[in-house]
């Protein structure tokens, strides 16, 4: 086994570990997984850069699936390829089916209990505070102008206000972005990409909310 093949291994035995240490936390769905996602892939693995986070958001929510388990297969898949893929999604869905599959024995034993129900209830809250998180570091590298804090306001409220299919939000939240960057290039406007902002802000180095 020569050198690079070795590293390749261990790269896939680090992503099954690192999924699998997240898998557990899937408590409220995969958008309150994000902000440990974050901190494992960019903060201490880093394996993504911080932009890179809303890139999977973006790709892992608008694809069909879980969230939680997308956003594995996005980072599995920048680092090892189809292999590494197929192994984060291993490693993150291993231990909720594990606690699901004990739950759903005992649940209707302990369904009743006045404890239970009450423990449930604070991990319900603390689940609001990590989708709030989430949203907000997400937030910090989406929405970096005018028309990209408009088009989140307005998909907020469409969201709030109707019941239109969350379909057509992701389905026009691209046409949308290419229509209003078209539009200002055309008008000699300056037209940032998220990227093209992101690399402005590292270049002048002053901090985000001055952009």
């Amino acid at each position: 086994m020569n050198v690079q093949h070795r590293a390749y291994m261990h790269t896939l035995a680090q992503l099954f570990v690192v999924f699998l240490k997240l898998g557990p936390s899937t408590f409220g769905g995969g958008y309150a997984m994000i902000t440990a996602i974050e901190r494992e892939t960019v903060d201490k693995k880093h394996w993504l850069q911080p932009g890179e986070v809303g890139d999977m958001v973006s790709v892992a929510g608008s694809a069909p699936g879980g969230v939680a388990v997308n956003s594995a297969a996005f980072v599995g898949y920048r680092l090892a390829g189809v292999p590494g893929a197929v192994t984060a999604v291993i490693g993150i869905i291993l231990p909720t089916f594990v606690i699901v599959f004990a739950l759903s024995i005992f649940g209707a034993i302990f369904k009743d209990v006045p404890k239970v129900e009450a423990a449930l209830k604070g991990v319900h809250a603390a689940v609001v505070a990590l989708i709030i998180v989430a949203a907000y570091k997400v937030g910090k590298t989406s929405i970096f102008d005018a028309s990209t804090l408009v088009i989140a306001g307005l998909s907020v409220l469409v969201l709030l206000f109707t019941t239109l299919n969350t379909i057509y939000l992701i389905l026009g939240g691209p046409v949308l972005g290419m229509a209003v960057i078209a539009a200002k290039r055309a008008l000699g406007m300056a037209a940032l990409t998220e990227k093209e902002a992101q690399d402005n802000r590292l270049e002048i180095n002053v901090p985000e909310y001055y952009i």
